[in-house]
């Protein structure tokens, strides 16, 4: 992408910062002389002929939300607003304050309790054996049954 945009050099700001407002055809006509044709982007305001205006050409600064200069800019405004700063605001602080996740929290707190409460009694940190001796059931060692 960046290669292709590379292609215009020096030309592109000053594409960028005054579009075009209509095309010269320089292809000759099939039945014509060869006079060079113009052709207009926009239709002029005040053509007639149809009724129907577009909203750029009735306010250059159109947002899409009315008719009305006033209540579209009004509408854009409030729809941001509530959009963007409202939802990243709130949605941030709600993600912020969700209850903790996987009870990571939870078990680290439990974890540094269980080993205050083995270094007060002497026990070392971590037995030699993970479950009690007593209350797993072995097989006998006659063989198999």
């Amino acid at each position: 992408m960046l290669t292709r945009l590379s292609r215009f050099g020096p030309a592109l700001p000053r594409l960028l910062s005054q579009p075009p407002s209509r095309f010269v055809s320089q292809s000759k006509p099939a039945g014509s002389a060869g006079s060079a044709a113009v052709t207009e982007l926009h239709p002029a305001a005040g053509d007639v002929g149809h009724g129907e205006v577009s909203q750029y050409v009735k306010n250059p600064e159109y947002h899409g939300f009315s008719s009305d200069p006033v209540v579209d800019e009004w509408n854009m405004k409030v729809g941001f607003f509530f959009g963007i700063s409202v939802a990243l605001v709130i949605g941030g602080t709600f993600i912020h304050y969700l209850p903790d996740h996987g009870l990571r929290q939870w078990a680290r707190r439990e974890a540094e309790r269980v080993i205050q409460q083995r270094e007060k009694e002497g026990l070392p940190l971590i037995g030699e054996d993970y479950y009690d001796r007593n209350k797993i059931a072995l097989p006998t060692a006659g063989g198999e049954e």
